[in-house]
């Protein structure tokens, strides 16, 4: 695996990209965490299930973007892919610091394809069972998100589609504790990952990756 390009790096990307996965789909989150008197499903069992199809969707929007990677990699294709991956950490780590927003114009890219996916996802609102929250996790994880994006130009560097649907898995699980904590109303935590000094710190240390991630690249 390249340098910088590794299952940790993919797991902090995630756990230092929460304060941002809060505000994108906390909202959904917390409404699948909710209890209902029509459903049988612990709230628990409904957010492993909708976080589970987020996860799915990652790791195969990580195939196939891998795959592009993959048909792309000769030798000049591959340095420009790992530049490319050391400037999106950069850019991810100033989007999360609120640094620069440079970042929404890729979910503005991805606005298309969410506006005939969202009408589809919303049937599966609320949840109510395990089938439906995978579902709709499924679909949800399509919705336009920089960090998302970011990450998956990141992981299509990584040589082959495997290991770039391995690491957008990974990204993935890394989301989980903020995602899970705002299911379940963990207030404390929420507040933690809101804080401002939290985002930057966070930022700070993602754009040390894409710099870690450039200097075999410019320092050879």
């Amino acid at each position: 695996m390249t340098e910088g390009l590794s299952i940790g790096t993919a797991l902090v990307l995630g756990l230092l990209g929460g304060a941002h996965c809060i505000g994108m789909c906390g909202g959904i989150a917390a409404t699948v965490g909710m209890t209902r008197p029509d459903s049988r499903t612990p709230a628990i069992v409904l957010l492993l299930g909708y976080n589970g199809g987020r996860l799915l969707s990652y790791t195969l929007a990580g195939a196939l973007l891998g795959g592009l990677g993959v048909l792309l990699a000769d030798g000049t294709a591959t340095l420009v892919l790992r530049t490319l991956a050391g400037l999106m950490l950069v850019a991810m780590g100033l989007y999360i610091a609120q640094w620069w927003k440079g970042l929404l114009y890729l979910e503005r890219a991805g606005s298309g394809l969410w506006r005939y996916l969202r009408p589809l996802a919303s049937r599966f609102l609320p949840a109510r069972s395990l089938p439906q929250s995978l579902a709709l996790g499924l679909l949800w994880g399509w919705l336009p998100c920089g960090l998302v994006y970011s990450t998956l130009i990141w992981a299509s560097a990584a040589g082959d589609w495997q290991t770039s649907a391995l690491l957008m898995a990974c990204f993935g699980l890394g989301t989980l504790p903020a995602m899970l904590a705002t299911g379940l109303m963990a207030a404390q935590l929420r507040q933690l990952l809101a804080r401002r000094l939290t985002q930057q710190l966070a930022g700070s240390l993602i754009i040390l990756f894409g710099l870690f991630t450039l200097v075999p690249i410019l320092l050879p």
